[in-house]
């Protein structure tokens, strides 16, 4: 079962992950790009060796790059392996995806070929997922196309927590290596065009050739390529298109230069694209295709010149990232939700509780934090204002105060942000007589009445085993209680699992989330307001029997 904490660490990777691989994209040369591949290894993924193994063009590998062993760096960088020991590597072992796990037990019949390798010594593995120092993980780089052409091996070693990945850490380095592929192409897209831009600048007397060149790298990459105008009234209208642009984008050339970037990005994306429409400037973005949707794009812009005197023009590299960005949500979305009911986790529940609780308690004088409007200062537009709180002049930042009805179960007319606490009766004696996949059936099926019973933008989340929180915001103290009476009445009546009708009831808790509180304190007010609630009913239960 996953503990509380590990949805923070998959946060944290996760974070990491993404500014690693952003890291890849800033690399100015090949060689800088392959170090950083290596580097963001070490530094992203928890892996404390990593080393870069780069096909070279008679088709044997050479040790590139290196990162965390300045002495291992020293002793292998630049040794060369030969393809034919490295395909018998990627043949045999366990197959994780696209990555490729050699177990000590079996890597011993390695030792003797050319591969560079660098080894520790250790201890035998006390469990069965630890770590041993002849462990060999592999992680593919193949160029983007159709033909998997192998373009080098990540080879990665001793995990900081000392065990085998699992299935999440599988999927980052597998990830983590189809951007890197994704990266050395550019890098050396980018230094292919780098030499035609310095031929057409400086080798006037090689002019034709070098614009033949720039047309086949342009025409013939495998990713998408556009040239605007720079400047004047025309400035951004697309001159042209390769044909990898037309395709991401179902237009064909013709009409592509009828357009500018501007016609084309998201209109949530619009400031991106103009705070990039410059030399070096880059952003990740969304650009329409010709059916209607959006596609998440990576653009790159540099400056080329027609002749060294003449007009010059925006060259725009696009890299089509709608893959990368998926799996980023699918990661970001398991690290937040329950993998059993898919509603946000007890981390997720807390951060969104944060969210609105600030530390300090609201003071306004007999008006409620949504009707309160703070008076304007023209020091407010530089981010210093007059401060509701206490009359101060100080930062303001139109937070809007959580306050709680004052007047018990009778409504007082404040509105609030109730927190309604459900624990599940009788769940505990459902797993015991028939079993966790009824339990967990059961579970799924509460969370789905619970999220029907809300209203839209209400949040619904499973704290954990059979514990569940409603935020709802907006609501009085008759509002919050008519509400737990509904949820109670939806989960009451039976759930059929396996064609067995079986019964669980609910006891609701209701607290308030105020400002000055935290977190911890709001959940345990509305945990305590259920627990009594549960005696109260069991005493009347006892009476009545």
């Amino acid at each position: 079962m996953e503990t509380e904490s590990e949805p923070y660490v998959r946060l944290a990777t996760l974070r990491q992950l993404h500014q690693v691989v952003a890291d890849l994209n800033t690399a100015r040369s090949l060689a800088d790009t392959l170090q950083a591949v290596a580097d963001g290894i070490v530094a992203g993924l928890n892996y404390e060796l990593a080393c870069v193994n780069l096909v070279r063009p008679d088709g044997d590998l050479v040790v590139a790059a290196f990162a965390g062993s300045p002495a291992a760096e020293a002793l292998i960088t630049g040794r060369v392996g030969s393809r034919t020991s490295w395909e018998r590597r990627l043949s045999m072992g366990e197959p994780w995806g696209d990555l490729r796990f050699i177990p000590h037990t079996e890597g011993w019949v390695l030792m003797e070929d050319d591969v560079p390798q660098w080894h520790t010594e250790g201890p035998a593995p006390r469990f069965e997922d630890e770590w041993h120092p002849h462990d060999r993980l592999y992680a593919p780089m193949y160029a983007s196309g159709s033909g998997r052409e192998l373009l080098g091996v990540i080879s990665v070693d001793r995990p900081r927590n000392g065990r085998h990945p699992g299935p999440w850490g599988r999927e980052a380095l597998q990830m983590y290596a189809s951007q890197s592929a994704i990266a050395i192409s550019n890098a050396r897209l980018r230094s292919n065009m780098q030499r035609a831009l310095v031929r057409l600048e400086r080798e006037q007397q090689a002019l034709r050739a070098s614009e033949e060149s720039f047309r086949q790298a342009f025409e013939y990459a495998p990713s998408g390529m556009a040239i605007a105008e720079m400047g004047g009234d025309q400035h951004g209208r697309l001159l042209r298109t390769n044909d990898a642009l037309c395709r991401l984008l179902g237009r064909p050339a013709s009409v592509m230069r009828r357009y500018s970037f501007a016609d084309l990005v998201h209109p949530e994306d619009i400031g991106t694209l103009l705070r990039t429409s410059a030399e070096g400037g880059r952003a990740e973005l969304r650009l329409g295709r010709r059916d209607g949707t959006y596609v998440w794009v990576s653009l790159r812009n540099s400056v080329v010149a027609d002749t060294a005197d003449g007009p010059r023009f925006l060259l725009t590299h696009v890299e089509d990232i709608e893959e990368r960005k998926r799996h980023e949500l699918q990661l970001a979305h398991r690290a937040s939700h329950d993998a059993l009911t898919g509603l946000p986790n007890s981390a997720e529940l807390r951060s969104r509780l944060s969210a609105r609780l600030c530390e300090r308690p609201f003071a306004g004088s007999g008006a409620s934090a949504d009707e309160y409007e703070p008076p304007y200062d023209h020091e407010h537009e530089h981010g210093f204002g007059f401060s509701p709180v206490d009359g101060a002049v100080g930062p303001y930042d139109h937070h809007v105060h959580s306050v709680a009805p004052t007047g018990g179960d009778i409504d007082d007319g404040t509105k609030g942000l109730a927190v309604l606490f459900c624990d599940l009766d009788g769940f505990k004696s459902i797993n015991d007589r028939f079993g966790h996949h009824t339990g967990d059936a059961v579970l799924i099926e509460v969370a789905r009445r619970l999220t029907t019973g809300v209203r839209d933008g209400d949040t619904v989340a499973r704290l954990g085993g059979d514990e569940f929180v409603v935020l709802a915001d907006g609501l009085g103290s008759a509002d919050a209680a008519d509400l737990a009476v509904r949820l109670r009445n939806a989960i009451i009546p039976p759930i059929r699992v396996d064609g067995r009708a079986v019964r669980v009831g609910a006891s609701f808790g209701i607290g308030w989330a105020e400002c000055g509180m935290t977190v911890e304190e709001v959940l345990n007010s509305a945990d305590q307001r259920m627990y009594i609630e549960k005696r109260s009913r069991s005493k009347v239960h006892r009476r009545a029997g």
